[in-house]
């Protein structure tokens, strides 16, 4: 077999079932492993999967940059964004991550909402200027490009100082044996953080971050007091993250 079959065979793979495994999917081909792993590696460098232990997982479509995570999902992240806005409750503080879903979140907070929003995403604080009762207190640090977020130690250092209600957080992949993941390692630390100073943590998540993962851990699944996916998940996916411990819920359509 041609590397180039083998690779799509991978990528086949991937998609139908969620994970390549090294050792049985090498037997069933008539494979070395050391075969396997080499594809593996290779695929992983075009930011084709990633890498885990005894095999790999599906990409996050999420790692592009920002120009194009405008473009991706953009029905589902409108939805995810009233879901989002729709937890803000008045008087609370809120801690809003980085993000084009984020985006849409203050794009459907009320106008007449009174609350605190600490962000650390220069692009989300520009945004929430035009909500005039609500205090919006921004983490600086060295700006992460490709996100738009500031990270660093005077970010995490501000956020221990923080006592939030809710934190809004953005991941690049939610995978129920991986947990949720970002492509960065600073900025996981920050997630982190910012994720330990908050009462509830929820994840809004499109379809397309859901069975993937990316090269940092942030939290498990079962950390989250409630992970938001679009009503167009598909059932087995809704069943695997619930079986994972997490609270689904459904945005409404």
């Amino acid at each position: 077999m041609l590397t180039t079959q083998r690779k799509q065979l991978i990528l086949s793979r991937l998609q139908t079932d969620g994970q390549v495994l090294v050792k049985p999917f090498s037997e069933a081909l008539g494979l070395s492993e050391d075969t396997v792993r080499r594809d593996l590696r290779e695929l992983a460098a075009e930011g084709k999967l990633q890498r885990v232990h005894g095999g790999a997982l599906p990409a996050s479509a999420a790692v592009g940059d920002l120009r194009v995570r405008e473009r991706l999902a953009t029905d589902e992240k409108l939805l995810l964004g009233q879901a989002g806005a729709a937890l803000v409750r008045p008087g609370q503080t809120v801690i809003l991550d980085g993000g084009t879903t984020s985006l849409q979140v203050v794009r459907h907070l009320p106008r007449d909402l009174r609350a605190t929003v600490v962000t650390h995403s220069p692009s989300i604080a520009v945004a929430l200027a035009e909500h005039l009762h609500i205090e919006v207190l921004t983490l600086g640090g060295r700006l992460f490009r490709h996100s738009m977020v500031n990270v660093g130690a005077s970010v995490t250092e501000a956020a221990l100082r923080l006592r939030a209600d809710l934190y809004l957080m953005g991941v690049t992949g939610v995978h129920p044996e991986a947990g949720l993941t970002t492509g960065d390692f600073e900025e996981a630390a920050v997630k982190r953080t910012l994720h330990e100073r908050a009462a509830d943590t929820v994840v809004l998540a499109t379809v397309d971050k859901l069975g993937a993962a990316s090269p940092f851990t942030v939290a498990g699944l079962k950390d989250l007091s409630a992970l938001v996916v679009p009503h167009t998940t598909p059932e087995p996916m809704q069943d695997a993250l619930r079986a994972a411990g997490v609270h689904l819920q459904l945005a409404p359509g």
